[in-house]
């Protein structure tokens, strides 16, 4: 028998796993506070059907907020094993205006869409590999969902877990890593506050990281695979201590959903010519700009005052997804978007450069 399917009483056969191709719909389940400014919210599919994901994607979420849908991204903080449901984990910022809709309307039993799993901030399993995890802030929830992981499949492991943040109050998950780090041998947790305020009896250290912390706290760094979350500055400080460290570019990966970085995209044979210069339209703005054959639609589009959804900005989250009334471009996208959805005339501006002229529904 197939296991992707479940037979109802009448005969007929129905899909049991969730299909990112097809499936969208999913019900919230519970609402729960982590620390005074972050929660977690759990999702299930509206028809019931089990998650497959790893440790580290995300999921791309449409909000019904005003009269359109917005769009973002959230990485998957819980284990993959348990498979019925998955949970996001969300910090409120400050004028955020999906993560304060979030935490003020959010509840149980509230349906919302969402594409996914997606990403590839994941790590090898075999062999398996000897693990820095650092995270910052809300960052964690990848690094969360990895260590959940590793938790529930009982294997050996050797991982060395810093997390920090502004002080004791915003560590997230911290009675729970602790709690993990009592039962898993192989697990080494450092926490390391900005401050102690609130807690002035805190035991450990404080401050940022920086090489003499990092090598106080993984003095085999250079055997390690480093996986890193967090704030811009936060993985930015990150990659140089390593780098410097001695830690080669190929055994770092860092997740990244910094919407302000508009990097194009890498990879693929250019077509077009690059000196040719294409006029691209933006229907409901009214607006029109000039974009060159070998320039991405949303680097330009930024740079012009375009306003565009964005995230990942290299093809994998889906964010600035747009509609092609006309003219045709060359995409080379890291899984944002579904073949059924290019079918439909949609493509993604962050990965796209134009083959001529363009009539955009945005």
């Amino acid at each position: 028998m197939d296991t992707d399917f479940v037979h109802k009483r009448d005969g007929s056969a129905v899909r049991d796993t969730w299909d990112p191709e097809h499936d969208d719909t999913l019900v919230c389940l519970d609402v729960h506070q982590e620390t005074h400014d972050v929660k977690s919210f759990t999702f299930a599919s509206a028809q019931g059907k089990r998650f497959s994901f790893d440790a580290g994607q995300y999921f791309l979420f449409d909000f019904p907020i005003g009269d359109d849908a917005e769009a973002r991204c959230y990485s998957i903080s819980s284990s993959p094993h348990r498979s019925n449901a998955f949970t996001v984990t969300v910090k409120r910022v400050v004028n955020g205006r999906i993560s304060n809709w979030l935490h003020d309307n959010m509840q149980s039993g509230m349906i919302v869409k969402a594409q996914g799993p997606l990403g590839q901030f994941v790590c090898p399993r075999l062999p398996a590999p000897k693990l820095l995890l650092l995270s910052g802030g809300s960052g964690i929830t990848p690094v969360m969902s990895i260590v959940r992981d590793l938790a529930d499949r009982c294997e050996p492991a050797d991982v060395i877990f810093l997390h920090a943040a502004r002080s004791p109050a915003d560590l997230i998950f911290r009675n729970e890593l602790s709690l993990l780090a009592a039962r898993m041998k192989g697990l080494r947790l450092q926490f390391l506050p900005e401050s102690v305020d609130g807690e002035p009896s805190w035991p450990g250290l404080t401050g940022r990281i920086s090489p003499e912390f990092l090598k106080l706290a993984a003095p085999d760094i250079t055997e390690r695979l480093v996986m890193c979350c967090g704030p811009a500055p936060f993985m930015a400080a990150a990659r140089s201590i390593t780098a410097r460290l001695g830690v080669p570019a190929d055994r770092y990966i860092e997740e990244n959903f910094d919407a302000a970085i508009i990097e194009e995209a890498a990879g693929g044979t250019e077509v077009p010519k690059p000196n040719k210069v294409f006029q691209v339209e933006f229907a409901k703005q009214s607006r029109k700009i000039e974009v060159a054959a070998d320039q991405t639609i949303l680097g330009c589009a930024k740079k012009s005052g375009v306003r565009l959804p964005s995230s990942c900005a290299n093809g994998v989250c889906g964010t600035c997804k747009s509609k092609l009334v006309s003219g045709a471009v060359d995409m080379n996208h890291n899984g944002g978007i579904r073949q059924r959805e290019i079918d439909a005339g949609f493509f993604l501006p962050c990965c796209s450069k134009p083959l001529g002229d363009l009539v955009i529904d945005r």
